[in-house]
């Protein structure tokens, strides 16, 4: 039998600890911008959930924020009533939900221009999405659709997958260039 090796053919065991490096001028890779793109659609895929989530509450909840928060119906303006009975349960959610859309964007930014530790980090937030999302539907009963949870676990499945290949992890592991120091930036004397 005549085997003949690809030279960029993974083989079915890898160390743990992969060497993969770039060189320094290595162009940013495909995977690197198709993940960083990704991070960001998942922010917003993020965002745009937060919102359906608080400004779509059950009618029983509307009751208990509206008690909570004072009588809104009294209101003329519909739109008015509705962000006077969010409540500050709700305003909670929105603010850590607004945090996590600032970090998740920062990440992907940070991707974008080869940092390794932002794509660990989104790896991990992603990982432990997919995880939650599983947890909700194994143990809770709760269905993955279109409107609840399946955007959000399908992009974060892409990311896993453009951030974990070769190409993007090499790009984040590489050498960094050198940036000269300009005449007089730093003295002895300035400290």
């Amino acid at each position: 039998m005549n085997e003949q090796r690809h030279p960029r053919k993974r083989v079915a065991f890898e160390p743990p600890l992969d060497p993969t490096a770039g060189d320094a001028a290595m162009h940013r890779p495909t995977a690197t911008v198709a993940g960083a793109v990704l991070v960001l659609l998942r922010a917003i895929a993020g965002a745009l959930w937060a919102v359906s989530v608080a400004f779509s509450l059950p009618p029983w909840l509307q009751q208990i924020a509206g008690a909570a928060s004072g009588d809104a119906s009294a209101s003329t303006d519909p739109e008015l009533a509705a962000f006077a009975d969010l409540g500050i349960g709700t305003a909670v959610f929105l603010s850590v939900m607004g945090a996590l859309f600032v970090v998740q964007v920062v990440l992907g930014i940070r991707i974008l221009f080869g940092g390794n530790l932002s794509r660990v980090l989104v790896m991990l937030i992603s990982v432990g999405s997919i995880s939650a999302s599983f947890v909700g539907w194994w143990e809770l009963g709760l269905e993955i659709t279109v409107r609840t949870t399946l955007l959000t676990l399908s992009l974060d499945i892409l990311v896993l997958l453009a951030l974990s290949s070769r190409d993007a992890a090499a790009y984040a592991r590489r050498p960094r260039r050198s940036r000269p120091r300009a005449h007089g930036s730093r003295t002895g004397a300035a400290r």
